[in-house]
Formats: structure tokens, C-alpha cells, sequence
């Protein structure tokens, strides 16, 4: 089937440019110093996992060289690393630049990531000593020859690799940096914070380890491996112990084929060929960077610096609504009984969820409990109230997705946790990962039983809740709630055909839903309406959809927080079409999909329009019923769109840009967090012509 390439791009490509979207936060004169390293960071931890997974994926596809093309790109796999690997040249060095002008930014503030050159006397003295006493007692230095071969080099971690000579003979050795080791050194002075990097002190006294040899040349080099293994490999559901099976693919994923290597220098062509031979690597893979390889020495660094520069330099404190229509002293099931409840992380605490688990735990009411999990936090509270409701009587039922990636081993601790407490366990579907977020509870009362149902967009993670914007809805619908029972009851069989009065779920309503609402746009051409926000777009099926619907007239608006495949602004193909992300201090993470004049027609939930979630995982989408939260939302959006400072716009070329609106400097996350949630309505109130005269305003034709 020939498709029409001329308004998207390739996926891998147009993450690339989201990640140096992120790398490029750390030039934002509005984002503290400190925080601009946490930048970098996060910048470098996307491309470990980008080619842990991306590129890994890809490169098990170019070898079985199946000849099948990308449907945005028009690109083999081939094709596409090539893409990527000249891309990721680029991004190193951009990498390398940004890097450089923040440290020089931290030394006008007198903190120096000095290198060995710059040391004092009795700098490189103190600096040999510690070397000396404490970092080549734990080294464990090894020439390679027969009797002692190539090392496996693990995924991630650092390694010296050094060129030796000895009796004119060319030898190589290579010593692994222990990650017990300290990633910084502080250094004696009267004045300021100097430090050096542990690395650079093993790079320049390393020679010692080797005594017998001349060292030619050196390197630290860190090695990315493939990580992308399907727990659903060479597994027959109807025999197997699950958790047990897990277990050997989290060890088979620790020595899958290298992807990319790291140096810290440009090393010469003996140690290139090495590193591809022995790596079976291609030189494409190998990667120059002159900034940290790995960014870990920067949490270490903040507990280097007094808590005034500290205070000074990072983002101020945020403290959380409790909630914006109530207070953590009432009932919340009470609450939710009398209507709906929105939460909008981070500006409110997730604290009024976790209060209603609590509630249902002790309530004589509550018959059961019963949630999906995908991520939580170290130390979760959400496991400790779940078992607290199994020990108190409460049937309590989790579906415990043991394939959210890295997060695998987390989730069997969990729940081997919860099975001790007396909860029952599901272990995922076979072939399809369970992504979606929903709590149900269920209650007896004097009518019979009745049903709170929770469905969010983001996972039960009280750390994440203050960290990504997401949004938990709360209703007491019974409408909802026997949806939410049905659900249960289809996951508990391995029935993935359920139909629901509500609740949309994939793979199998909820991209015909969708698609059908869209279809209703395009009838009414450009009175249409569609505004989505998400965090990646990449399902050919809805991209060629918001095409047909631009063609027609319809005005659609889009926030995509990081992949795109869509390019708008594309004359008679997508010029109707709108795309804007937004990267601040949080990280935008709701999926909401809204429809028509008005937006009447709002659905949120755990999918993003990517072909992974909307035919190879079970998702859900709820409809908000409640007419006070779909204006929240809907004001909500308008905020966000309205931003001109954190925001960038798409352009024709699928790359992003300032927004340049000529309007007053905006920046949706710290309004929000300077208003409470239920004033969001301001900003539309702001508007003349009512609460929502924005909407003519953002969604005016093209011939207004």
C-alpha cells in the first residue's frame, strides 16, 4: 500500500529533535543553574534509553533485513540508523557546546569542574594522594591477551580502555571504573567550590596500573546495549511461572548486542578497529564527547555545595493543593459520591487519592479493590495501603504488569509484596502490555452495590505526582463504575473484546471512537473542531485521519509533548493543523482528547496515538461527564496553548521554533501553579465575550 509521505517524518528522527529540545533548556536564562544541569542530565539519560531501545530495536530489524519499510519515512532499518547515527554525530557536539557554556556560567559563581591541566601544585598533589589511597586499591587493571581475553563490558558502565607497548609488541588493557567509586573529588582551597571529576584523576594516573608498559594511548569509553527484549519471547503461557520467566529475561537483557560506544577523546584507528571487532560495532557507533559521558556526578555535586547556593539555584520549593475543590479532613468517598473529583498533578497532592484508598480500607462498606499498575515509587505508600485493605478483609485484585520497561524488577518486589499481604495477582495479557491506569471500589449501600472508579493519566507514583502534570479523575458514575466491573472481570478471563457504555479501551474501541469523532468533524468541514493533547503522535491510521480533516476545513489544535510524525503547516494537506510542545520544570504527560464546537465531547486516559497503544496494549479512555470539570479542562488547555514562553511550535519542516504570537509573555505551568486549579476559568475570563470566547479566538478560520 503506497502512502502519502509528503506531511510526516520518521519517528526515531523526530525524537532526536524533542531530546535536543530538552539539552537546549539548559541556555534558558529563566531556568536556575542547578536545574540546568538536571537538563543535561535528562538529556543524556533520553539517549541512553533512545538507543537501549530505539536503536536496538532497530538494529535487531537490520539484520533480519526483512526489507520493510518505515510508513512516515519511507526508510529501512538500514536506512534509519544511518539517519540516526549522523544525527547523534550532531547532537554530540551540541551536547558538547551546551555543556560548555554552563560550566563556565557555574565559574562565575566560583564552582570549577577543573581539569588535571588547571590544578594547583598542591591541587595535583592532594589529587595523587587520594588516587593513590583510595581509587587504585579497588581498580582491577588487565592487560588483554590469551590467557586473559576481552572482558564483557557491561551495559552503561565506564572503562579505561588504554594502547600499550612493551618490547616494541602492541598490547591493550582495559580497567573497569567501579561505580562504588565517588564521582567527584573536592580539592583544597581558600576560595570557591574546585572539584575534579574522579574519571578524569583515573585517566591521569592510570599509567601506574600498567608499570611494564608505555601507554601509548587512553580512553574512557561507557557502552550502550540493546535492551529492547519482549518479555512475550519464546513464552507459552499456558506452563510457564511468570515471575520465573521474567527473571531470565532481565538477565538474558544485561548481555544483548552493543549499540553505541562513548568516548571521552578521539582515539585512534588500533583502538577503533578493536572496539569494533570486539564489539561488532560498526565506527558509525562510536561516538566523541569531551562533556561527562555520565551526568551521575551531578547529584553528588549538590551535596558538595552549602544549602544557600543551593536554595539560590534550583527551583523554589512547591507545595501542592491538597485539592482544588476540597480538604484533606473530608470524606472522600462522601465527597465523590456528591460529584466528581479532578486532580491536576502537580498542583494538587495526590494525597486526596491516597486518602480514599485509606477510606476503603477501614470502610465496613468496601467489598473490594481493585487496580492496574504499570510504575510506582521506591517504597511505594499505594502497595502499603493495598495490603493494609487485604489484611483489613478487603478483597483486593492487581494487575501487576511485570513488562513496564526497567521498571520489571520494581514491579515482581511488589508484587511477591502484595501477594504475602493476601491480594490476589494478575500478571498482564498475553501479547499486549497493560498500560492502563484505573481503580475500582466497589461498596454495598442501602440500594445495593454501588462504585467509585479512578482513571487517570499518569501512574500511581507519588514521587512522578510531583513531577509530571497528569490528571486522576474520580467519579462515583455508575455508569463508569460497571464499566470499570466489566473490565476487571474481561482482564481476569483474557478477554480483550469487551464492550463498554463508557469506557473506550484498546485494542479495540477506542481507535474506531476516536477515529468516528473525528469523522463527525470532517462532516461539519470548517465548523469542525479537534484538539488532542498527548505525549507522542505516531499512528498512521490518526495521522492520515487529522490530514483528511484539515483538507476539510477543521481546525485542529495539538500539544505532543515529544514524537511527531505529523508535520503541519503543509500547504493543501495539513495547513489547518496547529502543533505546539511544551518542556518546563514538569513533564507534560496527559492524554485528553477533546471534540467539537465547544469541546463537549472530552475523554482522558493512559493512550497516547501511537500504534504501540492503540493496537498492542490495553488502554483506556474515559468520557468526563461532569460539566464543571470539562470546563477545567477545557480552560486548562487554553492555558497551555496560550503559552509563549516554555511552548514551541512545529513548522513546516517538522522542526520547532519560538512561538512568536506578539503576545505578553505567558508560561502556562507557573500560572498554574500560581492559581489555584479551579481558577483556571481566569484565563478565559480574561477574555472579553465570556468564559468561552477563547475558544473563537484560538480556533479562528482562516478566513476570520
Amino acid at each position: 500500500m503506497t502512502v502519502d509521505l509528503s506531511f510526516t517524518q520518521n519517528r526515531e528522527l523526530s525524537w532526536l529533535k524533542f531530546d535536543e529540545r530538552c539539552l537546549h533548556e539548559a541556555l534558558d536564562d529563566t531556568v536556575p543553574l542547578l536545574e540546568k544541569l538536571t537538563f543535561l542530565k535528562i538529556f543524556c539519560s533520553n539517549l541512553d534509553e533512545f538507543n537501549m531501545v530505539r536503536v536496538g530495536g532497530l538494529t535487531d530489524l537490520a539484520l533480519l533485513n526483512l526489507g520493510e519499510v518505515d510508513n512516515k519515512s519511507g526508510l529501512t532499518s538500514k536506512e534509519q540508523l544511518d539517519s540516526v547515527f549522523e544525527r547523534l554525530t550532531d547532537l554530540y557536539r551540541e551536547k558538547d557546546r551546551v555543556y560548555g557554556i554552563v560550566e563556565n556560567e557555574f565559574r562565575t559563581h566560583g564552582i570549577f569542574n577543573l581539569d588535571i591541566a588547571e590544578l594547583t601544585k598542591s591541587q595535583h598533589k592532594a589529587t595523587y594522594k587520594y588516587f593513590k589511597d583510595f581509587i587504585k586499591p579497588i581498580l582491577s587493571p588487565q592487560v588483554i591477551d590469551f590467557e586473559h581475553p576481552f572482558p564483557f563490558l557491561e551495559n552503561l558502565n565506564e572503562y579505561l580502555l588504554l594502547e600499550l607497548e612493551r618490547d616494541g609488541k602492541t598490547k591493550y588493557g582495559i580497567m573497569h571504573l567501579p561505580a562504588i567509586l565517588p564521582k567527584i573529588v573536592k580539592l583544597p582551597t581558600d576560595t570557591g567550590y574546585p572539584f575534579i571529576r574522579a574519571t578524569k584523576v583515573i585517566h591521569e594516573f592510570s599509567d601506574e596500573c600498567f608499570p611494564k608498559f608505555k601507554v601509548k594511548n587512553k580512553t574512557i569509553i561507557r557502552v550502550t546495549r540493546n535492551a529492547d527484549l519482549s518479555a512475550d519471547d519464546e513464552i507459552a503461557y499456558d506452563d510457564v511461572d511468570y515471575r520465573a520467566h521474567m527473571k531470565k529475561i532481565l538477565k538474558k537483557r544485561t548481555r544483548l548486542q552493543a549499540v553505541r560506544v562513548e568516548c571521552n577523546q578521539p582515539i585512534d584507528k588500533p583502538l577503533s578497529d578493536l572496539l569494533c571487532q570486539r564489539l561488532a560495532i560498526t565506527p558509525q557507533q562510536i561516538f566523541v564527547s569531551d562533556a561527562p559521558l555520565s551526568m551521575e556526578y551531578v547529584s553528588e555535586l549538590k551535596h558538595f555545595l552549602d544549602d544557600g547556593f543551593l536554595k539560590a539555584h534550583t527551583y523554589s520549593f512547591y507545595a501542592p493543593n491538597s485539592a482544588s475543590t476540597m480538604n484533606l479532613t473530608d470524606s472522600v468517598i462522601e465527597k465523590v459520591q456528591k460529584q466528581d473529583i479532578l486532580l491536576s498533578y502537580p498542583y494538587d497532592s495526590i494525597e486526596p487519592f491516597f486518602h480514599l484508598l485509606w477510606e476503603a480500607a477501614y470502610d465496613s462498606r468496601v467489598a473490594s479493590i481493585k487496580i492496574t499498575i504499570y510504575r510506582l515509587a521506591k517504597n511505594s505508600r499505594l502497595v502499603d495501603l493495598l495490603c493494609r485493605a487485604a489484611e483489613n478483609g478487603k478483597e483486593v485484585v492487581v494487575l501487576m504488569e511485570l513488562r513496564a520497561r526497567f521498571d520489571e524488577q520494581h514491579n515482581m518486589d511488589n508484587a511477591k509484596k502484595l501477594y504475602d499481604a493476601g491480594c490476589k495477582i494478575i500478571y498482564g495479557m498475553a501479547g499486549y502490555k497493560v498500560h492502563s491506569k484505573i481503580c475500582l471500589i466497589t461498596m454495598s449501600d442501602h440500594s445495593g452495590w454501588t462504585h467509585i472508579t479512578q482513571i487517570g493519566t499518569g501512574n500511581y507514583n507519588e514521587i512522578t505526582a510531583n513531577l509530571y502534570t497528569d490528571f486522576c479523575l474520580i467519579t462515583a458514575d455508575q455508569h463508569i463504575g460497571k464499566d470499570a466491573m466489566a473490565f476487571f472481570q474481561n482482564l481476569a478471563t483474557g478477554n480483550l473484546s469487551g464492550n463498554y457504555t463508557h469506557l473506550i479501551q484498546s485494542p479495540t474501541t477506542l481507535k474506531p471512537t476516536l477515529l468516528a469523532l473525528m469523522d463527525r468533524e470532517i462532516k461539519k468541514g470548517d465548523a469542525g473542531r479537534i484538539f488532542l493533547k498527548m505525549n507522542a503522535f505516531t499512528d498512521r491510521d490518526f495521522i492520515d485521519k487529522i490530514q483528511e480533516a484539515s483538507q476539510a476545513g477543521v481546525q485542529v489544535r495539538m500539544i505532543v509533548r515529544g514524537i511527531c510524525c505529523l508535520v503541519p503547516h503543509i500547504a493543501g494537506k495539513t495547513e489547518n493543523v496547529e502543533i505546539r510542545s511544551i518542556v518546563g520544570r514538569y513533564l507534560e504527560h496527559p492524554r485528553v482528547y477533546m471534540f467539537g464546537e465547544g469541546y463537549p465531547d472530552i475523554y482522558l486516559g493512559s493512550a497516547d496515538l501511537m500504534t504501540r497503544n492503540t493496537e498492542h496494549r490495553v488502554e483506556l479512555l474515559t468520557p468526563v461527564l461532569s460539566p464543571d470539570i470539562q470546563v477545567r479542562l477545557r480552560n486548562y488547555m487554553a492555558a497551555q496553548f496560550k503559552d509563549n514562553v516554555k511552548a514551541r511550535t512545529i513548522d513546516a519542516q517538522g522542526n520547532y521554533k519560538f512561538v512568536n504570537d506578539g503576545q505578553p509573555a505567558f508560561n502556562a505551568q507557573a500560572y498554574f501553579m500560581q492559581e489555584a486549579p479551579v481558577s483556571y476559568a481566569k484565563v478565559a475570563a480574561k477574555t472579553s465575550g465570556g468564559p468561552f470566547a477563547f475558544l473563537k479566538n484560538l480556533f479562528k478560520t482562516k478566513n476570520a
